[in-house]
């Protein structure tokens, strides 16, 4: 069975600096499950390796809001971390062992018997596909992982791990932003059309850059943001969305926000139909000039 991937996941990479208390932070998880958003997005490393546990405190509590949600999560980076006294240098690791370790921590971590999806978060220079795709077997057959993926891989990466999978990967996030126009440049995003895959998002306002980054094309950026937003009465960040969302690869982005308002602005992005001539002028403010 194929994983539908929403329009709009949650990030929890920076749950920890939130300081949230568990019940603050059900409360976020709750009334983004009312808007509709079911999606969670997690890695290991995020907040020094706590993020996870710190959401599993919540599923801990509120058992019932499982049944209401998709976990997503990542390995396959080791840091230097007070959490992690044997890592001696920063590596990554997606041999088997490593990947089956690192789900089986996150299942403890979630208070859970299944994650959703898993990521492999980084290509991995030392990467043996076959282990890789071993490892991805046992925890598909074991039931612990549902379905698996990757992060920050190029075409020619993504399709080498797929040769080792008889089941295909779901997707792989990457990083996009109106300030981030890597992917469309290096073949990425037509490599995943083409084989109907739909990219996960993250970052998608450039790390909170695009609102106040002050330079010649941060400030270009946004003048034509404020002008669009103007036209279509809402404000840049739903305009910003709405540049992603309108894309035809489909795009599932990943809002980085604890705030409630800020994620309501954004999914007003989903009801916004911008123009062919609009994506593009927002593209030109980004590249600094027209259309070749």
């Amino acid at each position: 069975m194929s994983l539908q991937l929403p329009r709009i996941a949650l990030g929890l990479w920076r749950s920890r600096e939130w300081n949230y208390s568990t019940t603050q932070l059900a409360d976020l998880v709750k009334q983004s499950l009312d808007l509709g958003i079911d999606t969670f997005d997690h890695a290991d490393i995020y907040g020094d390796y706590e993020c996870e546990a710190l959401f599993g405190n919540v599923l801990k509590e509120n058992s019932s809001l499982r049944n209401r949600m998709r976990i997503v999560t990542k390995c396959g980076i080791k840091l230097i971390s007070r959490n992690r006294p044997n890592h001696t240098v920063k590596s990554y690791d997606t041999g088997k062992k490593h990947i089956i370790d690192s789900a089986n921590t996150s299942l403890k971590n979630f208070n859970t018997d299944y994650i959703d999806l898993l990521l492999i978060h980084r290509p991995d220079p030392f990467m043996n596909a076959d282990e890789s795709a071993e490892a991805f077997n046992e925890l598909r057959k074991s039931g612990k992982v549902l379905h698996f993926g990757v992060s920050n891989f190029l075409p020619h990466q993504f399709t080498l791990l797929q040769t080792r999978l008889d089941f295909p990967l779901a997707t792989n996030q990457i990083e996009i932003s109106i300030l981030n126009l890597e992917h469309f440049d290096n073949g990425n995003i037509n490599f995943l059309q083409e084989k109907r895959i739909v990219p996960m998002v993250w970052s998608p306002f450039a790390g909170g850059r695009l609102f106040w980054e002050n330079n010649e094309r941060a400030n270009r950026v946004r003048n034509v943001l404020h002008e669009i937003a103007n036209a279509h009465q809402v404000d840049i960040d739903a305009v910003a969305a709405a540049w992603l969302f309108v894309h035809p690869v489909n795009f599932s982005v990943v809002l980085g926000t604890g705030k409630l308002e800020r994620i309501k602005s954004a999914m007003k992005g989903l009801e916004i139909k911008l123009s062919r001539e609009e994506w593009f002028k927002i593209l030109a403010a980004s590249r600094g000039h027209e259309m070749p």
